[in-house]
């Protein structure tokens, strides 16, 4: 990570090494149990679909980035979510920027709220985790997430262990393959598939998914 001066308030990035391991219902859930403000930045496109939003229009953050606009526009291009929780969106496919554009974005954010990035499946951005406090792993026990991760350059500060029954693979199995330690573990549950669903994830959060992001918040 980058050396700067200490910011007013965290970045968390969450990402995940393999598609389907519930990154975003995590950085979603994160940014409704953290302590407020917060900003939830939406990289993978999928944020509002999971917290039953309308899809916001306009250009959202990809715009942002591509037009190399003021910083003074991303509140702008916010919408709400609930009291003092904002949602940046993606807005568009995003087209690759550099590590000085990732730090204005997170400065520019982290002055007023604590931020909470969902980047999705996949390696993040290089320039992105430079800029960032904390990155978050959301994985399964699944030897194909982890092999995936062991190809990948990025390795997280701390793992998000979503847990589900008839995993052969431990929680001592995933910190070693890492190389970080789990720091919450969130069972796999039909109730919050259900809040997700019916898009009420923001007032029907689970008690569980509160308590233990809670901790890692």
């Amino acid at each position: 990570m980058a050396t700067r001066s200490p910011r007013p308030h965290p970045v968390t990035v969450c990402w995940s090494a393999k598609g389907g391991s519930g990154c975003t219902v995590v950085a979603a859930s994160l940014a409704l149990t953290r302590a407020r403000p917060v900003v939830l930045v939406d990289l993978a496109g999928e944020v509002p679909a999971v917290l039953g939003l309308a899809e916001p229009g306009g250009p959202g953050l990809a715009g942002w980035l591509a037009a190399d606009a003021p910083p003074d526009r991303l509140h702008d291009l916010s919408v709400p979510v609930v009291d003092d929780v904002r949602l940046l969106p993606r807005g568009g496919p995003l087209a690759p920027t550099t590590p000085t554009r990732w730090g204005t974005l997170l400065d520019t954010l982290a002055r007023d709220a604590a931020v909470v990035v969902d980047a999705g499946a996949g390696e993040p951005d290089a320039g992105l985790l430079e800029h960032t406090d904390r990155s978050l792993l959301v994985t399964r026990a699944c030897y194909l997430a982890l092999r995936r991760l062991v190809a990948l350059t990025a390795r997280p500060d701390g793992v998000v262990l979503v847990e589900e029954p008839g995993r052969a693979l431990r929680r001592d199995d995933v910190e070693r393959t890492v190389g970080a330690p789990v720091v919450a573990t969130v069972a796999v549950d039909p109730v919050v598939a259900r809040a997700v669903d019916a898009g009420l994830l923001t007032g029907r959060l689970p008690r569980l998914v509160e308590r233990e992001l809670g901790r890692a918040a």
